[in-house]
């Protein structure tokens, strides 16, 4: 199905039924079943597979500090007011990148996206940015001008005019900003105040400065929303004109994520509130004529996302939907997960020891896994279904070297069901996802999922 614009036909019943916990597929198999017993001679081999593919990279950067502590976060960060705590953990992602290159082949492959996340990237010094920008450059060939995808995510409460400008300056074209609510009640309740006028500012700012693509994130489901503030949060996004929108469903897990203990549960939005932010949210943007990318994505009709998803060359990777996946994806930093030559690796979350690796020489990698056969044949399956919402049978026969209905029998009553419920259309040629079936993409993907009957329901947040 292509991104052309939708009609979503909201059916409570139906979403309540399905809507279950599962996985958010930016992998298959997610980051559980990552084990210690990826080693060293696991990882070398991914490498001489890496090398010899010659794909372009993707980097990634964790940077975990943050100023202050938002209580629905569940990211792996480091809540410090001492900025010059940045410095020695800077000084050891420098090491790493160049590590990371000597074993890549970094200076032989173009690297054709970037990005630096967190915690707050924006923490660190104006001239800590342009050295790491520097380093990243000396070890990676990195593009020197708009041609590369080079993004950052940014708080609007610390990153003035004048940060912006030094992050134009080395190279950045897009940003992304934390909103998740202007409403102030619910930015008290989790620790987040920033009024509409500083993201504002942010973004005439941004958009006079030259970067390409600005995307805003949202949360439903925090203390004290509901529909009516909701309605009034989005109205004043729209007014800013993102690029993209990001709007996720807040879980939670105050016995898994230690700050969101500081949200009482009594403040938070009923099932059915939650539900009918959600309904108002989606049915806004489709007014507004965003494209409904899926899961929690959405995206100008002219934004590069939208025309891969309509061109069918949209995919999805750890830093969400992306149109880079034909690159080897190279977490560097503290926690960061990598994807490469059918593998994924994770460093160390623990600083301390991902400290201790690099003192060593030692590559700081913590778990990871190898993708079986048939890890990558349910993989290509749940891609082709969470990025297009449409898989050809013929096509999976001919790739794989048997019918698809053949191979994924045993999912046939349940998708009987799901036909009979009207989220999919199943025949000999195709499998489509229907409108319907958009808000509950992860509950049909988890039909081809051989992992997640593995895993505690614990351990997933809600489909919706």
């Amino acid at each position: 199905m292509t991104s052309e614009r939708i009609n979503l036909l909201w059916d409570p019943e139906l979403i309540e039924r399905y809507d279950l916990a599962g996985p958010r597929y930016t992998s298959y198999p997610t980051a559980l079943a990552f084990s210690e017993d990826f080693n060293g001679e696991a990882y070398r081999q991914t490498l001489e597979r890496s090398r010899a593919s010659g794909a372009p990279l993707s980097l990634y950067l964790h940077i975990p500090f943050c100023a202050h502590l938002c209580y629905y976060c569940a990211c792996n960060k480091i809540v410090t007011r001492k900025r010059d705590r940045a410095g020695p953990y800077l000084e050891r992602l420098h090491k790493e990148i160049a590590m990371r290159s000597e074993q890549f082949g970094g200076q032989e492959r173009p690297a054709t996206q970037l990005h630096w996340g967190g915690g707050t990237p924006t923490f660190i010094s104006h001239d800590e940015m342009r050295e790491l920008m520097r380093v990243l450059h000396q070890h990676f060939r990195l593009a020197d001008d708009d041609s590369g995808d080079h993004s950052i995510e940014i708080d609007p409460r610390e990153c003035g005019p004048e940060t912006l400008e030094v992050l134009r300056s080395i190279g950045f074209n897009r940003i992304s900003l934390g909103v998740q609510d202007f409403n102030p009640n619910v930015q008290k309740a989790v620790n987040r105040i920033q009024p509409y006028d500083t993201v504002a500012n942010r973004i005439n700012v941004a958009r006079d400065l030259g970067f390409g693509s600005i995307n805003m994130d949202l949360i439903y489901g925090l203390p004290h929303q509901n529909r009516e503030t909701f309605r009034e949060t989005l109205e004043q996004v729209l007014a800013l004109e993102p690029d993209r929108l990001s709007v996720f469903n807040y879980a939670h897990l105050p016995d898994r994520f230690m700050p969101q203990q500081r949200i009482l549960e009594e403040d938070l939005p009923s099932p059915e509130e939650k539900l009918g932010i959600l309904e108002d949210t989606i049915n806004r943007l489709l007014e507004a004529s965003y494209v409904y990318i899926g899961m929690d994505h959405f995206a100008k009709p002219d934004d590069t996302l939208a025309i891969a998803q309509h061109n069918g060359d949209m995919h999805r990777n750890f830093q969400g939907y992306t149109t880079h996946g034909e690159c080897d994806l190279i977490g560097m930093g503290v926690s960061a997960i990598s994807q490469a030559a059918d593998s994924y690796f994770q460093n160390h979350h623990d600083e301390g020891v991902w400290n201790l690796e690099l003192d060593f020489d030692r590559t700081p990698l913590k778990k990871g896994y190898q993708l079986s056969d048939d890890d990558r044949m349910r993989r290509a399956v749940i891609m082709e279904l969470i990025c297009h919402f449409s898989l050809d049978k013929q096509a999976f026969a001919a790739t794989w070297g048997a019918p698809f209905d053949q191979v994924f029998a045993d999912t046939l009553p349940a998708r009987q069901t799901m036909q009979d419920d009207g989220l999919i259309e199943d025949n000999a040629e195709r499998l489509a996802v229907r409108t319907p079936g958009r808000l509950l993409i992860r509950a049909i993907c988890q039909l081809f999922d051989a992992h997640a009957q593995k895993t505690q329901a614990g351990r997933y947040s809600r489909i919706i």
